[in-house]
């Protein structure tokens, strides 16, 4: 009888999983990724094509594109759209420079109650600081990789 019960009760959980879990349709989420990190793209091109028309050089346009796009994904998390545009655009949104600039503006404005040192200070890279290390980590490793490489002559 016992066993019988434990198996109502166990169908009865799985029936309530299934209600509130959300689907997701896969096809549908890649567009959505494609098209929020394309229209970030663009926006991006537009910067550094309207620097390069401005008369700044290929690097200096490419900076200041950069700086424009981690200012207006910083401005978007103080006024509480980024996270919105990161939940309808998943991956497009996340994976490009403004995802790095939401996830550190965002660690700030959560810990900025806490202080100045012991909030923001110490706690702005939480999200971020683990990108910068394997980041900074896998591109030392492959460097020395292509040094030892190139140095036994596989590239020329």
């Amino acid at each position: 009888m016992a066993t019988e019960q434990q198996k109502q009760k166990q169908k009865e959980y799985e029936k309530y999983v299934k209600e509130i879990t959300p689907t997701h349709s896969l096809p549908l989420n890649m567009a959505k990724a494609f098209l929020t990190g394309g229209l970030i793209c663009v926006i991006g091109q537009f910067i550094l094509n309207f620097a390069k028309n401005k008369g700044l050089d290929q690097e200096m346009s490419g900076s200041w594109c950069s700086m424009i796009l981690i200012l207006l994904s910083v401005i978007l998390t103080g006024l509480n759209l980024y996270p919105k545009i990161g939940k309808f655009g998943g991956a497009g949104a996340l994976v490009p420079i403004t995802g790095f600039a939401n996830s550190v503006a965002a660690s700030a404005i959560e810990y900025k109650a806490e202080g100045q040192v012991f909030g923001i200070g110490c706690k702005i890279f939480t999200i971020a600081g683990p990108v910068i290390l394997y980041g900074i980590m896998s591109s030392w490793v492959l460097g020395l990789i292509y040094y030892i490489l190139k140095s036994i002559g596989v590239f020329v």
